[in-house]
């Protein structure tokens, strides 16, 4: 396991924005994963690789780039790698980009799912609330610590680390027609 991190570790000082996209979207595929086969119970036969490819492509071409586009904005706005510039960065984090960055994933995910314009904003409408409240049990304490004690160029991989449980309830709520 050591070398394996030790491997990670290297190909993320060589590659480090390729390498953050492909542990997004792998991880979020890993969501779906579990998703499909821990919440709703489909079990192997009736998995639905179709939607993991889907989810993962969201992964890979939007919560990759968005997400580790925002971490370095962030360090801009918000200077320092203390206490009061972890919480700062928390807060702006939490209240300006999770209800964004939410509110067009499920709407991307309605969209790749097929959903018309009128469907997409019902689902946004019944769902929306709920998972950024869920949002909030999660994120605020994971990203503290994330910002106090984690260098930025790891900062993805630890949040889609905790994000595979996090990516579990949001595709299960993203499919959840």
């Amino acid at each position: 396991m050591a070398s394996m991190w030790r491997w990670y570790q290297a190909l993320m000082t060589r590659h480090p924005w390729t390498i953050q996209i492909v542990t997004a979207g792998s991880l979020v595929g890993a969501g779906d994963i579990i998703s499909q086969q821990l919440i709703e119970r489909r079990g192997l036969a009736r998995h639905n690789v179709q939607r993991t490819a889907k989810m993962m492509s969201i992964g890979f071409f939007f919560v990759g780039p968005v997400i580790g586009s925002w971490y370095r904005v962030l360090d801009r706005l918000v200077a320092g790698g203390g206490k009061s510039a972890a919480m700062k960065k928390m807060l702006v984090d939490q209240l300006c980009f999770a209800p964004c960055f939410l509110g067009a994933f499920l709407s991307l995910s309605g969209a790749l799912n097929g959903l018309t314009v009128e469907e997409n904003v019902g689902k946004l409408k019944r769902d929306y609330t709920d998972a950024l409240i869920s949002n909030y049990y999660l994120w605020p304490p994971v990203q503290i610590a994330n910002f106090y004690f984690v260098p930025l160029q790891h900062r993805l991989a630890v949040v889609q680390i905790v994000a595979v449980v996090w990516n579990s309830y949001l595709t299960w709520k993203a499919n959840k027609m």
